[in-house]
């Protein structure tokens, strides 16, 4: 069992109330996509409100923001759900439909000792650090990513194929 495990959080200002018509085929997807994540292999965690989504968590300074924030037992894992699993593909093909183009990073990935659960203020403080300073090991990116703290040094993932990269970010 590895003795770290990768955090990530995303986030996104929706173009509209999550009940809007034009939100519909987001929320219906969310369940379904959860449940995908859920089984996924090298799954570890996600946050969850009380629907079994984290629609109704608040942060990032803005209430309308919606969080996604996830555990990983490693770097592929998590890489192989983002960007090849077709359903979470088809909702990021998609993220212009329902989301307001962020300038500033909205994605940030972190290594967390195995066992530990990230709580929002974490991830929170680990995208103010990458928006501050860039890719560093404390707060990276798929495209800049950090081997976990244990690896060996010839242990850096290889940056995520730009081809598959979301759209709208």
């Amino acid at each position: 069992m590895p003795s770290y495990h990768l955090a990530q959080v995303n986030i996104a200002l929706p173009l509209e109330p999550l009940d809007s018509a034009r939100l519909a085929d987001f929320v219906s997807a969310l369940a379904p996509v959860n449940a995908l994540a859920d089984a996924a292999p090298g799954f570890v965690w996600r946050l969850q409100g009380y629907g079994g989504d984290a629609t109704a968590v608040r942060a990032f300074g803005d209430d309308r923001i919606l969080v996604n924030m996830s555990v990983w037992e490693s770097a592929e894992a998590l890489s192989d759900f983002v960007f090849r699993n077709p359903e979470h593909a088809a909702v990021m093909r998609r993220r212009r439909e329902w989301f307001v183009p962020m300038k500033e990073a909205f994605t940030v990935l972190w290594w967390i000792p195995a066992g530990h659960v990230p709580t929002v203020a974490e991830a929170e403080e680990r995208l103010d650090h990458l928006r501050r300073h860039g890719p560093t090991p404390r707060a990276f990116t798929f495209r800049r990513p950090f081997p976990a703290p244990d690896a060996p040094a010839a242990a850096v993932p290889a940056p995520a194929d730009d081809s598959l990269r979301c759209p709208a970010g």
